[in-house]
């Protein structure tokens, strides 16, 4: 490892211990009851329940997964999840965030997303608790390997060998355990609340620095117009390896390199189908925890609307930030990455050959920012599932704080444990992997949270009833119906999402109406603000 490197360590490492620094503040207030550890006692600002709230959500994904495919294939499949993503946010904090924030409240002041639907159907026999408890477990297990993937590819570059591929996994997992078992749901927030900031900073210095050194975007687009289809939103480029086959994450196989130009078939269309595929993306976000948790811990519904402008415009403009940086790096280095597992590197590439080693540990530091920002998030929900749903909701609803604090703790290292396994054994695309369990949750939750804030006539069957549909059509959609290809080739969550609101809708009507005490709740929080 060079001096350079070095450097490029030193800075991260302050970075790490000031994350530390912020979960020990944070520790005593945090410790004080589950209530506290888990959401904060509704204490959070505008400023930092969305700067938390995207962070939290966007992942290393935003700085390594979604430049990764721009690199690779183009603007036709990266912008148009990127426009799914952005309307997605806004519809989320525009029509849940006010109407979730008071519900929450009023039935039964739920703390977490299972309680809340547990206590908003009056689920005596813990149905929705116990399988919404259940899918946040594996979803989000999921999820934490991703960003462990995260951590594993950019300390690797940086030591520039894969041999330390299995240890970064370890050791950036052991960290983000550390300081979430320390500080809990403040600690989390408010590290997310700074990472966020460093995530939107380096984005936006990456892009500017890399359109600087390409020639301005007159010259980025010349040079990239002699790729087929690469920056046609209606269309998508074909990396081709030595035997013409196109290249995919799935088969393994490696971009050829011909007279010092990459290799590219003739472009495809990318039709209708594809794009509703990639729009889908932003129905993810009506079931995602990470995000649904902010909504609620809000200090008062009336600071939704500033958090809302807030959100909304770090999200529009990091997302036109990741893709630009993926198409300019094509354009910069073209033969560089030819894999779709090593494009997701054109980041780290970028910033290390663009800035001077401080300067670029701070901007790789965004990377940990948004690695640490999820993952963070993900064990802290999956160890709520366990520890307050299943225990304390349903198991034993005798004990103790203390207990309940334990049996989260337990749960934050069974979660690192299985999202380390699912790093070492799972696919090396974080594009790939966050997609799968972002389908998961958003099908799951999605739907149901819809119908639960909006239709009064919803019942406790229809709420199983879509949950279960959802998510299950998501692994078999992913795992055998894809397989079909054709129309069949679809995002998953977009069919299983519609699955689940048929399900919710047409076993509602078929069951019993919800009691009046029900619906005094839904009239309540349609109209409550607190």
């Amino acid at each position: 490892m060079g001096a350079s490197n070095a450097q490029i360590l030193i800075l991260m490492g302050a970075y790490l211990l000031f994350s530390i620094g912020v979960g020990i503040w944070y520790a005593k207030r945090s410790n004080i009851g589950s209530a506290e550890y888990f959401l904060g006692g509704r204490s959070l600002g505008p400023w930092v329940a969305a700067m938390s709230a995207e962070a939290s959500d966007m992942s290393g994904w935003l700085l390594m997964g979604l430049p990764g495919v721009a690199y690779f294939t183009g603007a036709g499949e990266a912008a148009w999840i990127a426009i799914g993503l952005a309307i997605g946010t806004w519809l989320n904090w525009r029509i849940v965030a006010s109407r979730l924030r008071s519900y929450t409240q009023i039935a039964g002041n739920s703390i977490t997303l299972p309680a809340f639907f547990s206590n908003r159907f009056h689920d005596r026999r813990h149905i929705l608790i116990i399988t919404a408890a259940i899918v946040l477990l594996v979803f989000f297990s999921i999820y934490v390997g991703s960003q462990f993937v995260t951590f594993a590819k950019l300390f690797s570059y940086i030591f520039g060998t894969e041999s330390y591929y299995p240890l970064m996994v370890i050791l950036g997992a052991l960290f983000v355990l550390v300081y979430t078992l320390i500080g809990g749901f403040l600690a989390e927030t408010m590290t997310d609340f700074y990472q966020g900031l460093l995530m939107f900073a380096a984005l936006v210095a990456v892009l500017a620095v890399g359109t600087f050194k390409a020639g301005g975007f007159g010259e980025i687009a010349a040079n990239l117009k002699s790729i087929p289809s690469f920056s046609d939103f209606f269309g998508i480029a074909v990396p081709v390896d030595a035997g013409g086959n196109a290249v995919s994450a799935a088969a393994g196989n490696v971009q050829a390199v011909v007279d010092g130009r990459a290799a590219f078939g003739p472009g495809a269309k990318y039709g209708l189908f594809s794009i509703l595929s990639c729009l889908a993306w932003g129905l993810g976000y009506f079931g995602m925890p990470q995000v649904l948790l902010r909504f609620m811990a809000i200090r008062r519904s009336s600071e939704l609307a500033m958090s809302r402008i807030i959100a909304v415009t770090w999200c529009v403009i990091s997302l036109f930030a990741a893709v630009a940086i993926g198409m300019i790096g094509r354009a910069l280095m073209p033969t560089l990455l030819t894999t779709a597992s090593a494009s997701e590197t054109i980041f780290i590439r970028m910033a290390v050959d663009f800035f001077p080693p401080l300067l670029a540990g701070l901007v790789l530091s965004g990377i940990l920012a948004a690695s640490m920002s999820s993952s963070d998030s993900y064990m802290l929900i999956a160890s709520s599932a366990l520890a307050k749903d299943l225990v304390k909701g349903v198991f034993r609803k005798n004990a103790s704080e203390r207990a309940i604090m334990w049996i989260a703790r337990v749960t934050l290292l069974l979660v690192t444990l299985f999202g380390i396994w699912v790093a070492l054994a799972g696919s090396s695309s974080i594009f790939r992997v966050v997609s799968y369990a972002w389908a998961g949750l958003g099908a799951a939750f999605g739907p149901l949270m819809l119908f639960s804030l909006f239709w009064k006539r919803t019942t406790l069957a229809g709420a199983a009833a879509g949950m279960f549909a959802g998510g299950a059509m998501v692994v078999v959609w992913k795992n055998w119906i894809s397989k079909l290809g054709g129309y069949f080739g679809i995002y998953e969550l977009l069919p299983a999402f519609i699955l689940s609101a048929l399900a919710i809708f047409a076993v509602s009507l078929l069951t019993r109406e919800p009691s009046d005490e029900i619906k005094e709740e839904f009239d309540l929080a349609k109209t409550g603000t607190l």
